[in-house]
């Protein structure tokens, strides 16, 4: 249940996270994505593992402006691959690596049809049940097909809380500063997360609410 709560834990995981977001556009349009999230370690040294994050989205959004078109497809992949201790840094969980945007979206509305990469970072502490930290990245866009570049800052400071009976409370944002537009998204998620077993097979369930404390115009309201 802990490592659960940890980016970077030694542990493969395949996270498929449903998100529902509400009141887009003057249409108050709904837009449902599908993140596939796998998480794979590799031990590359006695000391270093090296791990691959991946975000592949799959997504139906229903028409933001009468006359535009409902789309749905798969949208761009955001791979990262983090170097980390084995051993914590003074009690830290640490991690950072390259991160890289794929334009796989098979939808013009549904990426930015841009190749783009970065840097990734994580840092995190774990005691007492208790798991904070915060994840960021920034990606450049470098070349594609899309009409425009992207230069966006992604930060995640999280915080939650493991009971002895495996459930997690959590809070988080997944905030994103878009450069070109001088524009933030800060959707604050409130989860709770309950860890059981199905044989031998651990498996976490969650459910949680979204509120948009910052948007573009037309954005949603709350997921």
């Amino acid at each position: 249940a802990k490592k659960l709560q940890n980016p970077v834990a030694n542990l493969v995981s395949v996270p498929i996270q449903n998100n529902w977001d509400f009141g887009i556009g003057p249409a108050d349009a709904m837009r449902y994505t599908a993140n596939i999230q796998p998480v794979i370690p590799f031990s590359i040294s006695q000391d270093w593992n090296l791990i691959t994050r991946t975000i592949l989205p799959v997504i139906y959004a229903e028409e933001p402006v009468k006359g535009f078109g409902d789309k749905s497809g798969l949208g761009d992949i955001t791979q990262s691959f983090f170097l980390s201790p084995k051993a914590p840094v003074g009690g830290w969980v640490l991690a950072a690596g390259p991160v890289a945007l794929w334009p796989t979206a098979t939808d013009s509305a549904l990426g930015s049809g841009k190749w783009g990469a970065g840097p990734t970072a994580l840092a995190l502490r774990q005691e007492h049940g208790w798991t904070f930290g915060a994840l960021a990245n920034h990606i450049w866009s470098y070349g594609g097909w899309g009409d425009d570049n992207v230069s966006a800052t992604f930060v995640q400071p999280f915080v939650s809380f493991t009971t002895k009976k495996f459930t997690t409370f959590g809070v988080n944002t997944e905030s994103t500063y878009d450069w070109s537009d001088s524009q933030w998204t800060v959707p604050v998620n409130f989860t709770v997360q309950q860890l059981v077993k199905i044989g031998k097979q651990p498996i976490a369930f969650q459910v949680g609410y979204r509120y948009y404390a910052d948007k573009p115009d037309g954005g949603p309201d709350w997921g």
